[in-house]
């Protein structure tokens, strides 16, 4: 089988328990990380499916790994290669496929809930959680304010209106950091807690405190992992073998 590849934007862009959920469904993957230099693939066939991390740039920044990355985005979505998207990697999804990308009315920061669809679409892919409220962690300014032609919206929350959609049954974005670890979470506020404090001081109702940002690590990760698990099981059943 041909292997998935991973694109690592940045450092805190990790891809973080997606590898081992790769694993724990028999995938191959291969890490390419634009962080350390990694050219971007010229050709999509190459893999089965594609995975895009986050990262703190705009999809709209003029660098040149961005547009080619949207260029190869367009191949894989002809080809109906599976993409999957956490974060800035489901804004460049959506601006390479016909959407768009804007800041959000107010940054979210840390730890929320997001309300999964109660639909057909949304039980296909989240399981028992549709129609459900689920915990994640969000990191994010810009978010795709509108959805690509045909997609689907899957989740939504009171302070970010599209926090995950579904596109022709088999490509997934997702607003926010279901692949957060324990690790993950503490280096996220290390490199960027300056933000969050700015917009904890400002009043913003959509961030968390440190403190609680750091609260309770395990278990909540454990809740993230089991939600994203259930995604990219059904995700894998559309790979090209």
């Amino acid at each position: 089988m041909k292997p998935v590849a991973i694109f690592q934007h940045t450092e805190v862009g990790a891809p973080g328990s997606v590898p081992a959920i790769l694993d724990e469904l028999g995938i191959p993957h291969r890490l390419i990380s634009i962080l350390d230099g990694d050219a971007v693939p010229a050709r999509a066939d190459a893999y089965a499916g594609m995975i895009f991390m986050g990262g703190y740039m705009s999809a709209h920044d003029p660098l040149p790994w961005l547009a080619e990355e949207m260029a190869l985005i367009r191949q894989a979505a002809s080809l109906r290669t599976p993409l999957s998207g956490h974060c800035l990697g489901s804004q460049i999804m959506a601006a390479a496929l016909g959407g768009a990308v804007s800041r959000n009315p107010r940054p979210e920061i840390g730890w929320g809930r997001i309300t999964a669809t109660d639909d057909p679409q949304a039980e296909q892919w989240l399981g028992c959680h549709a129609g459900q409220s689920l915990l994640t962690f969000q990191w994010h300014g810009d978010t795709f304010s509108r959805l690509p032609p045909g997609a689907r919206l899957i989740a939504t929350n009171p302070h970010c209106a599209h926090q995950g959609y579904v596109l022709d049954g088999i490509h997934i974005g997702m607003q926010s950091h279901l692949e957060m670890t324990p690790a993950l979470v503490q280096l996220s506020l290390e490199r960027n807690g300056a933000q969050l404090e700015r917009e904890l001081a400002a009043g913003n109702p959509a961030v968390s405190s440190p403190s609680a940002t750091l609260a309770d690590l395990e278990d909540k990760t454990r809740t993230l992992r089991e939600t994203l698990f259930t995604l990219y099981s059904q995700w894998v059943r559309h790979l090209h073998r």
